[in-house]
């Protein structure tokens, strides 16, 4: 009975802290978290910790909508990542971290959306940013998120704006998110209420020529010797729409047969379909990027194949994708056209962005 009373204050308290937009605290004990098996709570540095040696873990019985999110990590020169996930519904999400191993690098610091448990950090190369980390003792990770934009400061500087969070959820579970071991202590929060911002009075065009719909097909294992076209025209196909800038970030729409262990998933792929209508024999110049690796088709025939993938061209390649990196000028034909891309994918951002001008 002492118990069931405990827990009914424990409860309103919570409830009146949200109310009151009151900071709330969520001690580093594990009946506070729904912990893995790669978790471990210590005491270090006189104060109650949480060591987590990779994935993703969850505050129990708790979601945030707007307000700040804030935790310290402590101080890690050997490649890791550390960070915090907000808004997760499922296997959705949105994540910053901060690469510790990183520190004074233009990509110290990332934002991605997680999709099917899938990072697309490379999808995304504007959202990173320099950040100098302590060599010794707690750096500060803090995310104010506001409707459809937060802003990231690290040991109290702003480092980053999100202009746009992906994942267009307005409220979700919160946790805490680690590659390889990290140390993590005093983590809170504080709901707020949403502020609208100024309405913007312009607003920016988009490119006509941006391939803005795509027709695609389900994920499959990716096997070389299946990449016949005659099998590329079997598939059922699924009409999906692009991000104003022509971006298809794959994985919002197709969950791989691998996920979730970045470099060590299986290499999936999925088929990507566009027609296009000639009023005569003409050529028409086409842009395009991609991740990690492609085959494009016209009209049966292929015309390229490349692979864009994260360290495919040197240690520190990172495979990020901008629509005017590739160019092909495609033959097209009098009538309809047909372009046909497999686009296979490992991890960390399985995309696809194309204009025909």
């Amino acid at each position: 009975m002492t118990k069931i009373i405990c827990s009914i204050i424990a409860l309103l308290s919570f409830q009146l802290a949200i109310a009151q937009g009151s900071e709330i605290k969520v001690d580093m004990v594990a009946s506070n978290w729904n912990v893995s098996e790669e978790t471990t709570f210590e005491k270090f540095d006189n104060r109650e910790t949480l060591v987590l040696n990779g994935g993703r873990i969850t505050v129990k019985n708790q979601k945030f909508a707007n307000g700040t999110i804030e935790v310290e990590v402590y101080a890690n020169t050997i490649r890791s990542f550390a960070g915090i996930t907000f808004r997760r519904q499922n296997n959705n999400m949105e994540e910053v971290y901060m690469r510790m191993h990183k520190s004074n690098q233009v990509d110290a610091v990332q934002y991605t959306p997680i999709f099917n448990n899938e990072s697309n950090w490379q999808l995304f190369r504007e959202k990173q940013a320099r950040v100098s980390f302590k060599k010794t003792g707690w750096n500060s990770l803090r995310i104010e998120v506001n409707n459809q934009s937060a802003e990231v400061f690290v040991n109290d500087k702003k480092v980053m704006t999100i202009d746009k969070l992906r994942t267009e959820h307005t409220t979700g579970e919160i946790g805490l998110f680690a590659l390889f071991s990290n140390r993590f202590s005093n983590f809170r929060f504080t709901p707020k209420d949403a502020v609208e911002g100024a309405k913007k009075d312009s607003i920016v065009a988009v490119d006509p020529a941006i391939i803005t719909k795509w027709k695609i097909t389900k994920s499959k294992p990716y096997k070389a010797e299946d990449i016949q076209f005659e099998n590329l025209l079997k598939e059922e196909y699924i009409t999906v729409e692009t991000e104003a800038t022509g971006l298809l970030p794959i994985s919002k729409y197709i969950k791989k047969s691998s996920s979730g262990n970045f470099e060590q998933n299986e290499e999936d792929y999925i088929v990507a379909s566009t027609t296009v209508n000639s009023d005569n024999d003409e050529t028409k110049l086409f842009s395009f990027d991609y991740s990690d690796r492609i085959i494009v088709y016209l009209n049966g025939k292929a015309v390229f194949k490349g692979n864009n993938a994260f360290r495919a061209k040197g240690i520190q390649y990172m495979g990020h994708i901008n629509i005017n990196t590739n160019k092909l000028y495609l033959p097209l034909e009098k009538g309809v056209n047909k372009i046909h891309c497999v686009v296979m994918d490992k991890a960390n951002g399985w995309g696809l962005i194309a204009k025909l001008e």
